[in-house]
């Protein structure tokens, strides 16, 4: 018998599945998923993890199935679990970007609608369908809602429903269908969650937090780079006034005296306009290196 403490956790099945693998690599956790089966191993003999589809998820971390799960902020909503669940962080990670997702409504270009009230009486497809029909009835707009199944933008574009309101990140693919955004309704983004029964005991609580501090930390490593120079001591104050640093670079004196070896982490998304000016300003052996977590 396991006398080893145990957390229930899901992990997200389907577009976010191998996104969410890779972050628990990066954070420390090696998960491997097995096509046949629901239950997920991970090297860590204290988390059993659940494969389960992110619709779902909020309802069993509500009733206690899970202690913790990763899901969209959408489903949360939709589930009307967001007084029965505990947020730990928000983490803002996909396969293909880290942009939050939109669940927007949507028409065809040349459709008369143009507003949420044009939508009186008209017939509108969607997966998130409790949601939809609460923003409509809070709108005072009576309009049939129903589910869809998958493939939600072909039935617009087929003339089964007048309008459909689908999750989009870029809006690319509905571009490419011929549709319109006429409306945002729901920006969302991946949350961990909690139980919070689970939080009154000192143990699973400390796991959840551990949880979060190296996915968030695995997450924010991933916009940082660390770059590491040598810079020569009288060319090391011009350095300094260009290169900035999470708090304050790291500076070493070298052998040679003349010569200072200096470290910091960086913006990734400055390094490719920074180390142009690193070198004209006196910096040499510049190294660019990625991290893997920043706490």
């Amino acid at each position: 018998m396991n006398s080893t403490p145990q957390l229930k956790l899901g992990i997200p099945k389907g577009s976010l599945e191998e996104a969410t693998v890779e972050l628990f690599a990066q954070a420390g956790w090696a998960i491997s998923i097995n096509s046949r089966n629901y239950f997920p191993t991970i090297d860590d003999p204290s988390l059993v993890c659940k494969l389960m589809r992110p619709q779902e998820m909020a309802l069993y971390v509500a009733d206690g199935t899970l202690d913790a799960a990763l899901t969209g902020w959408d489903w949360i909503i939709e589930r009307d679990c967001q007084d029965l669940v505990t947020e730990i962080t928000t983490l803002e990670y996909s396969k293909s970007s880290n942009k939050p997702c939109r669940w927007v409504l949507v028409a065809p270009e040349h459709s008369p609608i143009q507003s949420i009230q044009d939508l009186q009486g008209k017939r509108i497809a969607t997966e998130l369908q409790s949601f939809t029909r609460r923003y409509l009835e809070q709108r005072g707009v009576q309009a049939e809602v129903v589910f869809s199944w998958g493939a939600t933008e072909a039935k617009v574009v087929e003339g089964l429903v007048d309008a459909v309101v689908e999750i989009t990140e870029t809006g690319s693919t509905l571009r490419a269908h011929r549709l319109r955004i006429v409306e945002e309704l729901l920006e969302t983004r991946t949350k961990l969650i909690a139980n919070p029964k689970s939080l009154e005991d000192p143990w699973k609580k400390k796991k959840i937090d551990q949880l979060a501090l190296l996915l968030k930390a695995a997450l924010d490593a991933r916009h940082k780079v660390m770059l590491k120079m040598n810079v020569p001591t009288a060319n090391l104050e011009a350095v300094m006034a260009i290169l900035p640093s999470l708090t304050s670079p790291t500076i070493n004196p070298l052998l040679d005296d003349a010569w200072r070896a200096v470290e910091t982490v960086v913006d990734r998304a400055l390094v490719r306009d920074l180390i142009p000016r690193l070198k004209e300003a006196g910096a040499k052996g510049i190294l660019e290196f990625d991290l893997k977590k920043v706490v």
